[in-house]
């Protein structure tokens, strides 16, 4: 199900789905006070949520587009994190250059074939803490009917009990590298460039249960 939907593009996006770093049965907040984070099913807060990614443009820019539509569920076990799980799903026809005419090319066959692939996926198969707060998030990305082994760079931003919501919330970014030409994705390589900076940052917000 989409549920994200927003102008989102120069999001610093991949601070992505970042820092699972759920490792922690006992995550502090950013005011250093302990607070237990439930496990459970978690699911994006759709006004906090961005994925955006940039490359090179001919060397002359460095061009940053976004989704305005997606969904990310976290399957949260915070005493054993290798059992927990992240999916994404995107929206592809929701591209947003800010560019009218280059959206419908990027919708084409020439890009992402929005017709034919509706979806963008990616799904979380283990969890590798780095750190404290960092995690290496390891799972394969579906673009175009085409799975490839995606590795994102991944922090909590802070996991606690939410001041409006009344609702534990995990704040998440993450960043990976993709090339374009892996998932058919690829004209005009090299002169565009080939790899693709990919940005996620969102707010999980626990579901309510039953």
């Amino acid at each position: 199900m989409i549920r994200a939907d927003r102008r989102n593009v120069l999001a610093t996006l991949l601070a992505a789905l970042g820092g699972l770093c759920l490792s922690a049965a006992v995550l502090a907040d950013h005011h250093g006070a302990g607070i237990q984070v439930p496990g459970g099913a978690y699911e994006l807060e759709p006004t906090h949520g961005y994925i955006t990614f940039s490359y090179s443009h001919l060397g002359f820019s460095t061009p940053h587009l976004g989704f305005d539509r997606f969904s990310v569920d976290l399957d949260l076990t915070p005493d054993t994190l290798s059992d927990s799980s992240l999916t994404v799903v995107v929206d592809a026809a929701s591209i947003d250059s800010r560019v009218e005419e280059f959206d419908k090319h990027l919708k084409g066959d020439d890009f992402f074939a929005v017709d034919k692939h509706p979806e963008i996926r990616f799904v979380s198969e283990r969890i590798e803490m780095t750190g404290t707060t960092k995690a290496n998030i390891h799972g394969q990305l579906t673009i175009k009917g085409l799975t490839r082994p995606l590795v994102l760079e991944a922090r909590i931003e802070k996991a606690a009990m939410h001041p409006m919501l009344k609702k534990p919330v995990v704040g998440i970014s993450a960043f990976g590298k993709v090339s374009r030409s892996d998932f058919g994705l690829g004209k005009y390589a090299p002169a565009v460039g080939d790899e693709v900076d990919l940005y996620i940052t969102a707010e999980l917000v626990k579901k309510d249960e039953g």
